[in-house]
């Protein structure tokens, strides 16, 4: 049969699915009866009616053949796969899973992976019970893995499958291979050979009529083949090309009521019928063939019956095999024709056949035609004809021959023959010759290193294999297996120990074994080559020593261990064990006195070896001496200690050292490289701070124990040099020295200072500094020691002292020494000689420049002045007020010897005037004038006149105030209100005149006027009103009010709401509230302990609508006490006071147990503390 060009092939592939089929979009998965369906690529076995439908799409439809997913453009694929799906197979019923795997290291996401079936199902709508798919990621190796599982496979189910892989622009591709095969256990076989095996059974019977159009209808693509040459199909190709005219859409026609089937088969020589029915039968009716008009004839029979048209065509030929049609008019319809041969018979079958391995073998059948087409099958998997395959077929016209030149024992099956009429079969039994042993294998006994060799022959010439141990030996460089005829020999040039053992020969294909012992003997040998120096072996003491000996010898040597005269036994903490290959000399938790040479003996019958292994046992050293600190500095010490008393056997190679504070548990590392000397000097301590040191010794076996610690020490340091020595005073006989403490005293503290001093001496006058700012640590001059004389025996804590009883005249040079608990500090030189004679300095007065100007304060404020000065010896202070002396009971003055102050704790305005200073030195003066002035809020002015009215306006004039409160007048404050409300609105503000024009006002309303007088302290308390009123008449008829009386809305204070005993926190503002009336206005004040509260920032006072307030902002202990509220008016005054009690000084645990939260506790401990501070 013609093989389909490959353009045919793509078009017999690409054919669309059967009507009957189902197809994945119509949702046929057919699961609930995939048991009972039987797949349409297998033809029935009776042949007597169509093909059953396809149930089971799931597996059948679109099926392509394998090279079809070959034909991916490759240029986008990437490989993406690291193991691919491989082809398998499983029978019927059977499971079976397929395995993809891809790696996601350089993936930034799961890859998108498909399955197929054939070329273009997709199996993922698929998946049930007969399916399933599933995925992993493997986190390790960064791995997904894919995998199909089929379950309870059908025949169906067999075909070619392909997986892809596709992530962004890479893609990778696998197709593999399904093969179901018919389970053994399978009651019947519906595949072709059994339809020809029973076929040929029923050669005598009437043979079935076969659709051959339907079968290729509902055939899968993969079948048409099988099916063509079942029925004996010789133009495959054209007969695809018809089936596929015949596929398409038939438009309903109006002519024919019914039209031609899509296609017609008859037997060669056979008679078909063609039947139409017309719609109208009046209408004229022809027959084409190919396009040719068919005229009635003795093989174009045309009949009519009714409404039917008929065409018989008798004896049917191969040139009948063409396409019909039918015209009716404008319409026509058409169908195809297929003339099929007659099948092919086989008239002799095959026979059963036995035969011996090695021998010729031929299979002989005879069909009833020459040169037919004969297929040849083994085990049902058909036989090629290829020139490499170990068959041969042979054709002699009718008789055709399968030949195996040698035959072999996998040879042995069932063979079958298969025309398109029948089949037949025969099995072929290849069975071994009788074996005889006509040399068997000898046992042997060789020394180490002889030859071993071995020989056997049999009496047929085949292969072998050698077995050691039951173990396979194959061929090396050192074992060589030789086979010439039917001889067999095994060697080895020089044996080993190993080579010991049972060794077996068993020939290829027979069940039979040639075996045979061979003994290796070998002196006893002890392999110390992995010991040290002398066969020394150094152990840790307190670990297990494990010392393993090699040994070798054949047989097994016996091994005995000693020290000195004892043996070593197998038990106890030092005991020996024995093994095949090994003896191991065991030591558990090794002590100092396991130090010392131990004896091990081998003994067997080819001889003795004997040899002394020395072991050392090493420990860590002993722990050093107790350190000793033999120096301390400010955050230093020296200390120094003595190496240990035994060094563990193992040569000391340093020293750890640690410190700590004594009152702490914790040990701190002062080094990490080992220090080989035995001192050290610790560095970065706190001075002021208890320390203790240790020491740990090491060696290569470990760190000692820790020495016992130290004494403690504490590191101290002296302090810096006092600073800033200067000549303070100097008298006939005595000398003021003063200066300043040293810049750094240290934790050790400051316990006082030593003041020394020398007189005129040698070299006194050598190198004497000539700067007097210059301070020096060391003397101007050279001195001895011992001519410094202490001018203080004790230590003085002041930064001043007189050195007295010097005689008048002499020169001295004087220093300064801190002393604390670490000792004297660097002295301090003062720079020049001081000549020991009084000095008169003229008395200056260095007035301060804001005093050379008038001072102005507030009333109330305080005033506090300082004033310096110079002058010596014994200055003289005076001062006067206004040329008279002052009154110290109202101003207080302090006078020392550099400056004078002057303090008011609350200014009045009497305090104000000029105060004259005076600095007096024996008969010389000085003097300085201060102008102090004390001001305060003016009063009103003396009487406010309306001077005339017009119109929308009033014209006032008034009095400067009688008391400018000690301030210049800066201006005026006017206000007016509607005699009705009475509510002041203030209409010119800082006025400077007398005299003023109010303009706007409205017509109809009668107003009253009030003028404040202001300075630089403010406006005044009150205000002086218009005694009449101005009337803003209307123009026109004067309306004359009536007369009333005004109501006395005048009251004396009256405190309506008094204040409450109140308890606040300390820390947290607190307020005390009050009501009062009264009329006038009351002016309120505050006073604490009767004492009046004035410009105090930690109070702030309030007053509203005659709710008055007083807010004590974050109190004290100290702010508790009575509290006093008073109002005064015009009319008299009224008091009311309570009691506050500032409960402070809480501990956080009784705030904490109070219910106080955490956080309001740690804010105001914070404030308590920082009150503190600040009062410090």
């Amino acid at each position: 049969m013609p093989e389909p060009t490959k353009k045919d092939e793509t078009e017999t592939q690409s054919a669309p699915p059967p009507p009957e089929q189902k197809t994945p979009q119509d949702g046929g998965t057919g699961k609930d009866k995939d048991e009972d369906d039987t797949s349409v690529s297998t033809p029935p076995a009776d042949g007597m009616s169509k093909p059953a439908e396809r149930k089971d799409s799931v597996w059948s439809i679109g099926e392509g053949a394998p090279e079809e997913s070959e034909k991916r453009d490759d240029s986008q694929m990437s490989t993406l796969f690291i193991e691919k799906p491989q082809s398998g197979s499983v029978s019927v019923g059977g499971n079976i899973t397929f395995i993809a795997k891809v790696e996601a290291k350089d993936l930034l996401r799961k890859p998108n992976v498909k399955w197929f079936k054939g070329k273009w199902m997709d199996l993922a709508s698929k998946a049930g019970k007969h399916l399933q798919l599933k995925e992993s990621f493997e986190r390790h190796t960064k791995i997904h893995t894919f995998e199909m599982h089929i379950i309870k496979a059908k025949e169906n189910f067999a075909g070619n499958y392909r997986c892809e892989v596709s992530y962004k622009d890479k893609f990778d591709s696998c197709s593999f291979d399904l093969e179901v095969t018919e389970s053994s256990q399978a009651a019947q076989s519906i595949d072709i050979r059994s339809a020809f095996k029973r076929r040929e059974i029923k050669q005598q019977e009437e043979e079935p009529e076969v659709d051959v159009w339907e079968l290729l209808k509902n055939a899968n693509p993969s079948e048409y083949e099988k099916i063509a040459f079942q029925y004996g199909i010789t133009d495959l190709r054209g007969m695809l090309k018809r089936l596929k005219r015949m596929r398409r859409e038939v438009k309903k026609s109006a002519a024919f009521a019914k039209g031609l089937d899509p296609a017609y088969q008859v037997d060669k020589g056979g008679k078909v019928r063609f039947m139409v029915e017309l719609a109208d039968p009046t209408v004229e009716l022809k027959w084409y063939k190919n396009g040719q008009e068919i005229r009635p004839s003795a093989k174009y029979i045309f009949e009519h019956k009714g409404n039917q048209r008929i065409l018989f065509i008798n004896n049917c030929t191969m040139a009948d095999d063409a396409r019909y049609y039918v015209t009716a008019g404008d319409e026509k319809c058409s169908t195809e024709l297929f003339v099929r041969d007659p099948p092919i018979l086989v008239t002799k079958s095959l026979e059963d056949t036995s035969t011996y391995v090695g021998e010729r073998v031929e299979l002989s059948c005879e069909v009833s035609e020459e040169n037919a087409n004969v297929k040849w099958f083994r085990n049902g998997v058909e036989l090629s004809d290829d020139p490499h395959s170990r068959y041969r077929i042979k054709v002699e016209g009718k008789k055709h021959t399968l030949i195996i030149e040698e035959a072999a024992k996998n040879d042995n099956a069932t063979y079958s023959v298969m025309t398109t009429g029948g089949q037949s079969e025969a099995k072929l039994s290849v069975d071994l010759r009788p074996l005889k042993i006509s040399l068997a294998l000898e046992d042997q006994t060789v020394r180490l290193g002889q030859e071993i060799h071995l020989k056997c022959e049999i009496s047929e010439n085949v292969e072998g294999k050698w077995y050691k141990n039951g173990q396979l030996v194959e061929a090396s460089d050192r074992v060589k297996l030789y086979h010439k005829g039917r001889i067999h020999r095994f060697v080895i040039a020089s044996s080993a120990v190993d080579d010991e053992g049972e060794y077996m020969f068993v020939p290829d294909a027979y069940n039979i074994n040639i075996p045979c012992k061979v003994h290796v003997v070998d002196p006893p040998k002890l392999h110390l080559d992995g010991l040290g120096e002398n066969n020394t072996v150094t152990v840790v003491a307190g670990s297990k020593l494990r010392l393993e000996i090699p040994i070798t010898g054949e047989p097994t040597p016996k091994v005995v261990w000693s020290r000195g005269d004892k043996g070593i036994t197998d038990s106890g903490r030092i005991r020996a064990e024995t093994y095949p290959d090994s003896s191991c000399l065991v030591i558990d938790a090794a002590e100092r006195e396991d130090s010392g040479p131990f004896r091990i003996t081998l003994k067997n019958e080819a001889g003795e070896d004997t040899a002394l292994i020395n072991i050392k046992v090493v420990d860590v050293p002993d722990p050093p001496q107790a350190p000793n600190v033999t120096e301390v500095g400010e955050d230093w010490c020296v200390m120094t200690w003595e190496p240990p008393a035994n060094d563990g056997g193992s040569p000391i190679l340093g020293y750890f050292i640690e410190r700590k504070k004594k009152q702490s548990s914790r040990w701190m590392r002062l080094n990490f490289e080992l220090i080989k000397e035995t001192t050290f000097e610790p560095k970065k301590m706190i001075e002021g701070v208890a320390y203790e040191v240790r020491v740990f010794a090491v060696n290569a076996i470990g760190i000692s124990k820790p020495s016992m610690p130290s004494k403690s020490f504490v590191p101290l340091a002296v302090t810096s040099p006092p600073t800033l020595l200067a000549v303070d005073g100097v008298t006939d006989t005595s000398v003021t020295m003063k200066w300043r403490p040293p810049d750094h005293i240290g934790a050790a503290g400051l316990d006082g200072y030593v003041v020394e001093y020398c007189f005129e001496g040698n070299g006194f006058s050598q190198g004497i500094s000539t700067d007097l700012s210059e301070e020096l640590l060391e003397p101007p001059f050279h001195v001895e020691a011992d001519e410094w004389i202490v001018a203080n025996p004790e230590l003085t804590d002041k930064t001043k002292f007189t050195i007295n009883g010097l005689p008048t005249g002499s020169k001295i040079l004087v220093r300064v020494k801190a002393v604390n608990a670490a000792g004297e500090s660097e002295p301090r030189y003062h720079p020049q000689p001081i000549l020991v004679k009084e000095v008169i300095e003229p008395p200056k007065i260095r007035l301060p420049r804001h005093l050379k100007q008038t001072y102005t304060r507030r009333v109330g404020e305080t005033v506090n002045l300082v004033i310096p000065f110079q002058g010596r010896p014994r200055a003289k202070v005076s001062w006067e007020k206004n040329g008279s002396p002052i009154d110290k009971n109202h101003i207080n003055i302090r006078n020392t010897e550099n400056d004078t102050i002057i303090f008011i704790r609350k200014a009045e305005r009497c305090h104000s005037g000029e105060y004259d200073m005076k600095v007096e030195v024996e008969n010389l003066v000085d003097k300085a004038t201060i102008d102090i002035q004390i001001v305060d809020r003016p009063g009103p002015p003396e009487i406010v006149i309306i001077d005339d009215v017009w119109g929308e306006n009033v014209n006032l004039s008034w009095k400067p105030p009688k008391d400018d409160g000690n301030a210049a007048i800066t201006g005026y404050t006017i206000q007016k209100a509607d005699k009705k409300s009475m509510e002041w609105f203030t209409v010119m503000e800082h006025y400077h005149r007398t005299s003023a024009t109010i303009n706007e006002l409205i017509i109809g309303n009668e107003y009253y006027f009030r003028v404040f007088a202001e300075n630089m302290c403010g406006l005044s308390e009150d205000a002086t009103m218009t005694k009449e009123s101005a009337l803003i008449a209307k123009d026109g008829k004067v309306y004359k009010y009536p007369v009333y009386n005004d109501f006395d809305f005048t009251e004396r204070p009256m405190f309506t709401q008094p204040l409450v005993n109140t308890f606040a926190v300390a820390g947290y503002n607190a307020t005390l509230n009050c009501s009062v009336r009264g009329n006038p206005k009351p002016k309120i004040t505050w006073l604490k302990n009767k004492v009046i509260i004035m410009n105090d920032p930690r109070y702030r006072m309030f007053s509203n609508q005659g709710v008055c307030t007083l807010e004590i902002r974050k109190p004290s202990p100290y702010d508790g006490g009575t509290y006093t509220c008073r109002a005064v008016n015009t009319l008299g005054e009224a008091e009311v006071e309570c009691k506050l009690e500032v409960k402070g000084g809480l501990s956080f645990f009784r705030l904490l147990m109070d219910g106080v939260p955490p956080h309001i506790i740690d804010s105001y401990m914070r404030e308590v503390q920082a009150d503190k501070t600040e009062g410090k």
